[in-house]
């Protein structure tokens, strides 16, 4: 009964994807109509010798509208330019073509860098794998023990100063802790302790594997350590509250009275308790932590990662490659949620599938 109840569930959350996706991509191709400085502009100025395009004061190519710039172009030029790239048909017939394409998983050719977008997002995952992954862990592996101390210390001055330690942590834009950093001890003002770029020297290949590897890791020293100190705060609270709420519950006073010691108690019986909102977040947090790489991080450090790509993409009015990972992360990220929610009912048996279960 209750695998057949989670196949229905699991069936009806897949069909809700649908509209979701359709939903985004259809109010992004609308707004998208309307943004001033398209790639047919764009391209008429360079062939006119004026270089890029400045998108300021200018009309959508989307949407049909004339444009200043196109003034004194030939007629038959300007139309194969709006052929190249796919503007020499109306909007309603563009938009149907693109969903054909994303259901076949076609997120199509990038209009500036002559390469798929498939190609473009799988040649930027290392950067983001490496940022993510390190973050992810990193942050997980502090911030749960540090967040169980402070809940069985609570109140105290152990509390009090790691409390006030993240917050400040908190406090400071990854951004700026990376410049600080730089100056610090990337070559700036005082020490010249780490790299100033990228994620391995020049001379990589030529090195042992060990070498590689604590060259890698060299590399990773700043831009880690400014992505992952504003996450601290929010893991270690989340914990330490998750503990002090199932510490103060019942089941707890009864198994002490029962004689358990505290150790047992928190290990046996508060801790399955307080870890389901953290653990069940694990696939969420896993997965965003590839695709929502920060940009000024990436930019900072010299990071060539999807973070950049995306906003180069949405300057440069690269439409294909802006609609082709707006689709794929927008799915990664509708499947990402229906596996967290499945969590839930692994992880505690007492929440059931359907309309009144939580799920």
């Amino acid at each position: 009964m209750m695998q057949q109840q989670m196949r229905v569930y699991i069936f009806k959350r897949l069909l809700l994807m649908i509209p979701t996706l359709l939903g985004v991509l259809t109010l992004t191709f609308a707004i998208v109509q309307f943004v001033p400085g398209g790639p047919v502009e764009q391209m008429v100025l360079e062939l006119k010798g004026k270089g890029d395009a400045a998108v300021g004061g200018t009309e959508s190519s989307g949407a049909g509208a004339t444009y200043r710039g196109r003034q004194g172009l030939d007629a038959q030029r300007l139309d194969e330019v709006k052929a190249l790239y796919g503007f020499d048909k109306p909007p309603v017939e563009r938009y149907f073509m693109m969903l054909g394409r994303f259901a076949r998983f076609d997120l199509g050719q990038s209009y500036y860098q002559h390469e798929s977008v498939w190609g473009l997002v799988i040649s930027k995952l290392p950067v983001s794998i490496s940022i993510g992954l390190w973050t992810f862990f990193i942050t997980y592996l502090v911030s749960i023990p540090l967040g169980i101390a402070k809940a069985v210390r609570d109140g105290s001055r152990f509390d009090a100063i790691t409390s006030s330690m993240i917050l400040v942590g908190y406090a400071i834009p990854g951004f700026v802790l990376g410049v600080l950093l730089l100056v610090l001890f990337g070559g700036g003002s005082f020490l010249q302790l780490f790299p100033l770029r990228g994620l391995t020297s020049d001379n990589w290949s030529d090195l042992s594997l060990i070498g590689k590897i604590m060259d890698y890791l060299w590399h990773l020293v700043l831009p880690i350590t400014a992505s992952v100190l504003g996450s601290f705060a929010v893991v270690t609270m989340l914990t330490k509250n998750s503990f002090l709420e199932e510490i103060r519950k019942q089941y707890v006073l009864t198994a002490r009275a029962k004689g358990l010691s505290e150790k047992q108690v928190l290990w046996k019986h508060v801790f399955r308790n307080a870890l389901l909102p953290l653990v069940t977040g694990f696939p969420a947090a896993f997965i965003s932590a590839f695709f929502t790489g920060s940009l000024l991080i990436e930019t900072l450090f010299s990071l060539d990662g999807l973070g950049l790509l995306s906003y180069e993409s949405v300057m440069r009015r690269d439409y294909p490659v802006v609609f082709g990972t707006l689709y794929l992360f927008t799915l990664i990220g509708l499947f990402t949620k229906l596996i967290s929610d499945l969590c839930y009912v692994y992880i505690d048996p007492r929440i059931q599938f359907g309309a009144g279960g939580g799920s």
